[in-house]
């Protein structure tokens, strides 16, 4: 896994949301469901690209 995308935000709500637009918008996969971030306040949601068959490029 050589790339994660990463949305901070203020709620859990927000952070699922984003995340959801930002999947959606790249063809991501969420890496579960959001977590809270430790000491701040904040909620931390991450996503990678999604899984290519076989066979078909990828666009550099």
């Amino acid at each position: 896994m050589a790339t994660v995308f990463t949305v901070l935000a203020d709620t859990k709500a927000d952070a699922a949301a984003d995340l959801t637009r930002l999947c959606q918008l790249l063809g991501l996969q969420p890496l579960g469901e959001p977590s809270a971030v430790l000491g701040r306040g904040r909620w931390m949601a991450r996503a990678v690209p999604a899984e290519r068959p076989a066979g078909v490029e990828q666009s550099a």
